[in-house]
């Protein structure tokens, strides 16, 4: 890898053929983009190995073998990496055409350079998705930023330690906690969208397995009277959000007023009756 390839790509995948096709076509056709792509198959059994075989001329390394989750694999990816930054784009994910070169122009130090994502689902919804310019708690209570659109400076996990395996769904998560808020690593966002993100991934799933995981990341970190304190605040803008989408209907926001008026009236009159 020549000095200019500043990126490892890192990708992940299991038996998932199409997906790994997807990812692996949108960074072969990067235009003139340099970089280091190493991909970690988990020993699929369908017909990932002929993919791979396809692109094997762009591929740095690639291995293909069982191994103990989503996030061993890309500790995995991360010993083979010898770029300045790693991007983890999962199979099923790909990248915005012609973008990452310009991309990898905006990685001038900081630690961490975090970019928008697009949001692909089955039914062939996309929807847009873009985050915050400064990352602070609050930011990442019960949220996150887009693992498969940030470039990760690889002397982070030489220093705080790669993936953290004993979570299954949101080692990521973990991972932004203890870099960006505890340890108060540099981070840079670019307002543009650098991929497509397959909503069909377990870790982009609502479940209960994934809601605890996320409350165990947060209690890892902040003691229970914090975590009260900004659950509280996160109830509350949640009904602040509801009330602001019916204040940009005008003409349903008016409705409901009206009919809010009358209850209220019904309300006041009613007791006064039976006294």
């Amino acid at each position: 890898m020549s000095r200019q390839e500043r990126i490892s790509i890192i990708t992940v995948s299991l038996n998932n053929e199409a997906g790994l096709q997807k990812t692996l076509q949108s960074i072969a056709q990067q235009g003139d983009a340099e970089y280091q792509l190493i991909v970690i198959d988990g020993g699929s059994v369908d017909g990932s190995r002929a993919v791979i075989d396809t692109f094997s001329h762009l591929i740095a390394y690639w291995v293909s073998e069982p191994d103990q989750g989503i996030y061993h694999a890309m500790n995995k990816g991360i010993a083979q990496a010898t770029g300045d930054y790693c991007l983890f784009l999962n199979a099923g994910d790909w990248l915005v055409e012609n973008s990452l070169a310009n991309a990898a122009k905006e990685c001038t130090g900081e630690d961490i350079v975090y970019f928008g994502c697009y949001r692909s689902y089955s039914d062939g919804r996309v929807e847009e998705q873009s985050y915050p310019s400064r990352l602070t708690m609050r930011s990442f209570f019960k949220r996150t930023i887009g693992h498969q659109s940030t470039f990760i400076k690889r002397d982070l996990f030489r220093q705080y330690g790669t993936y953290n395996e004993s979570f299954q769904l949101h080692a990521d998560y973990d991972f932004w906690l203890k870099t960006i808020i505890i340890h108060r690593a540099s981070c840079k966002y670019i307002d543009r969208f650098l991929c497509y993100y397959d909503m069909g991934g377990r870790s982009s799933q609502q479940s209960e397995q994934s809601q605890l995981e996320i409350e165990r990341v947060l209690a890892s970190y902040l003691p229970i009277r914090v975590l009260d304190d900004y659950q509280y605040w996160f109830d509350r803008e949640q009904e602040m959000e509801v009330l602001w989408w019916y204040q940009s209907k005008p003409m349903l926001y008016r409705v409901l007023v009206f009919f809010f008026n009358i209850i209220r009236r019904v309300i006041r009159y009613v007791p006064r009756q039976s006294r």
